[in-house]
């Protein structure tokens, strides 16, 4: 069944073909590496060896006492063994240890052989680790004691369950199976999630902009524009009312817009970046100083947002316009893309060109297959699990406001996704004076004399801590560094009261992340209060009463969180 639908989805796929060929070739380049040394492989396959022997004498010996401790252990974090049959039963035990003792040779393996280019030896990281991992015991019904007992008890009805499961997400996927995080249905926009109160006041062919009514009796003299990334949906920032960082910006006195970027569909395909520059976000900065009369904003950008964000910044610069922006901050924003994060091992040539072609005859890169690749950068736990717990237990999953956001995928443009892929990723031109063109002037962000607040997370795999940092430095203007603790998402959604996550401060000079962490002090709490701390002297000379929401020229459309963010995937033309 499985191969029927895959041959009937996929067909001539040129992203794949070009996957499989840089595959195809990174591997000759590993075998030819071995080749040279074989030595050095014979005495890797003889550690191996002696491993394996180990493991079945440890396994004899348990089966005989079974306080016998085990000679392989979990790697740290490591969730998938968790049933106790894993550690108790001989058997299990033999399979665990034998799996994790071959994935740590093989991953050895590939690091110490010499004479493979670095750029190969990680992407052919990332194959071997793929492949380990989709072969583990835990993934299969006769290898895994958990779901042999539940079968058994269940006379086979969790994978009747997991059938009809499997089906809706194949029915529900484009090119990759997109494996459903959390239950269908299990939050309404407007009413579990995004339901900070506002109104649309504006909507183009590129975004709708939202204004937040206030909580306050009187608000911060400069309004406030977040800016979320275009490949995703804005409400991140909106979620629950204990989670949204809009309720808590719109609580600390700030006039608050954000911007629902559309879900594209084909006729959407010439939009460039440029485009969301231009009609984007200088013109939400337009209709802000129309409806508030303030000529300048204070700004936040999250992700791919924060790097349009410095691009806008930089235009006006270009063109010896005031620069509108008193202040930015940037969320987990690469502008330097020298280390694109794990992401990179994607980005090549033949890879970008095949994503190209895709996009070109579709009008867009659909965003369900995006996210599919960004749940297989962290494979065990955003993608293995959930097919373990769906397809093979038989279970939906909970109810996760992040999880749910995570899966309402959005596409992105064909031109805008080329620019992307190939003028950042690919050749990382907006770190060159003047390479990246935005009609007739090429932009540098040199120029950008903004104070700017870096936020970062620790654990970030999209966006690199160091690499965000290091791109801190094109910009011309004072920066502040902070590092968050956990991750792309979790790092930034920090509401103070849950006092989950601290972050780390230094203002010293660096010549490396190591160093920089070496000086910082870390201090508890969320970030968002520093935030707001250090955005008080960009808030305008005197609080000013309560703004209405819209104005004659701008008047409320819709309430939010509007239009835009109801469009799921695939998009209807």
């Amino acid at each position: 069944m499985w191969s029927e639908m895959q041959k009937a989805r996929m067909g001539d796929n040129p992203v794949t073909d070009a996957l499989s060929q840089v595959n195809s070739d990174d591997l000759k380049v590993f075998y030819q590496a071995v080749s040279t040394n074989p030595m050095r492989l014979l005495d890797m396959q003889m550690q191996w060896w002696q491993g394996q022997l180990a493991i079945c004498q440890n396994s004899m010996i348990k089966s005989m006492d079974n306080s016998t401790e085990s000679l392989v252990q979990n790697p740290p974090g490591d969730r998938r063994f968790q049933h106790q049959s894993w550690k108790d039963d001989p058997h299990f035990d033999f399979m665990r240890q034998s799996y994790l003792h071959f994935a740590k040779s093989l991953t050895e393996m590939l690091e110490v052989i010499e004479g493979i280019p670095e750029p190969v030896r990680q992407r052919l990281s990332f194959t071997f680790r793929q492949t380990i991992n989709a072969l583990a015991p835990t993934n299969f019904i006769w290898s895994n004691p958990e779901l042999l007992q539940r079968t058994l008890e269940e006379k086979g009805a969790n994978l009747v369950k997991g059938i009809e499961l499997f089906q809706e997400d194949m029915a529900a996927s484009a090119d990759m199976l997109k494996i459903r995080m959390t239950r269908q249905g299990a939050f309404t926009l407007g009413q579990d999630l995004a339901t900070t109160p506002g109104e649309v006041v504006f909507r183009n062919d590129i975004f709708e902009l939202i204004q937040y009514g206030a909580s306050t009796e009187t608000v911060h003299q400069t309004p406030l524009l977040v800016i979320p990334p275009f490949i995703n949906k804005f409400y991140i920032l909106d979620l629950k009312e204990q989670n949204s960082l809009v309720g808590w910006l719109r609580d600390q006195g700030h006039t608050v817009f954000i911007m629902s970027w559309r879900n594209p569909g084909k006729e959407q395909a010439s939009i460039g970046f440029p485009d969301l520059i231009h009609s984007g976000t200088m013109e939400a900065i337009r209709v802000i100083e129309q409806i508030t009369t303030e000529k300048e904003v204070n700004a936040i950008g999250y992700c791919i947002g924060g790097t349009l964000l410095a691009s806008t910044m930089a235009l006006y610069a270009a063109r010896r316009m005031k620069p509108r922006v008193k202040s930015a901050t940037f969320l987990t924003t690469l502008l330097d893309f020298t280390q694109p994060g794990e992401v990179g091992v994607f980005i090549n040539d033949p890879v970008v060109s095949a994503i190209e072609k895709m996009s070109e005859t579709q009008g867009f890169f659909d965003g369900r297959q995006m996210a599919v690749t960004f749940s297989l950068l962290r494979e065990n736990s955003l993608y293995w699990n959930y097919y373990i717990d769906n397809y093979l237990k038989g279970e939906e999953p909970s109810d996760f406001d992040i999880l749910y956001w995570n899966s309402d995928s959005t596409n992105l443009s064909a031109a805008c996704a080329s620019f992307l892929l190939r003028e950042l990723y690919l050749n990382n031109r907006l770190s060159q004076s003047g390479e990246v063109k935005v009609g007739n002037f090429g932009i540098d962000l040199g120029k950008v004399k903004t104070p700017s607040y870096f936020l970062s997370t620790k654990e970030d795999h999209i966006a690199l801590w160091d690499a965000t940092f290091g791109g801190s430095r094109l910009l011309g203007g004072d920066t502040t560094l902070v590092l968050g603790e956990s991750g792309h998402v979790a790092g930034v959604v920090n509401p103070p009261h849950k006092n989950k996550y601290g972050y780390w401060l230094s203002d010293a000079d660096f010549d490396s992340p190591d160093q920089w962490l070496a000086s910082a002090r870390r201090e508890a709490g969320s970030w968002w209060t520093h935030w707001q701390q250090w955005a008080t002297p960009h808030l305008g000379e005197q609080s000013v009463p309560a703004r209405a929401v819209g104005s004659e020229e701008c008047p409320g459309l819709m309430p939010a969180p509007g239009q835009y963010v109801q469009q799921t995937l695939p998009v209807e033309d």
